[in-house]
């Protein structure tokens, strides 16, 4: 088996996968805040209430203090002449080797959350996937793509 690939992304992906949970949060939050007036008004059962404030405490806990840090951990990347070697994955590891022959476009891609920690994606395209290098600086970013386009354009012309 290879070795795990030797590049991680930016750190700070941890920040601004924190921010995307907290914004996906906020209907949860404001639909058990609805049901708990609700609850409070029909007079239902305390245990009632208790479970959704749990599970909701939960589900902030993973998506926003774990998942973020376990998922940074795991992605890793690496850029060989033949070959892009992508590896992520929490409870089950991907990895991906996408020939540089196979390889039609690279694109960088920067949402909102990412612009405002100076990240960006770089999307490597053939033509039956797509695959991301998610959250790298976007100097490191704009490199990367076009070293990947380099390599794909010279296996390209050796063919």
């Amino acid at each position: 088996m290879r070795q795990t690939p030797a590049n991680l992304i930016e750190e700070t992906a941890v920040s601004a996968w924190r921010l995307t949970a907290v914004l996906y949060l906020i209907i949860p939050v404001a639909l058990l805040a609805g049901s708990i007036a609700a609850f409070v008004y029909i007079s239902w059962p305390w245990w009632v209430i208790a479970i959704a404030v749990s599970l909701l405490i939960i589900d902030i806990i993973f998506s926003v203090f774990l998942i973020p840090r376990l998922r940074w951990r795991r992605w890793r990347y690496e850029v060989f002449e033949q070959e892009v070697y992508i590896q992520h994955g929490i409870i089950i590891r991907r990895r991906t080797l996408v020939p540089m022959l196979r390889v039609q476009h690279v694109d960088t891609k920067q949402g909102p959350i990412l612009k405002k920690f100076s990240l960006a994606t770089v999307t490597i395209s053939t033509a039956a996937t797509t695959h991301e290098i998610p959250a790298l600086t976007e100097e490191e970013a704009s490199g990367l793509r076009d070293r990947i386009s380099e390599l794909a354009r010279v296996e390209e012309n050796d063919v």
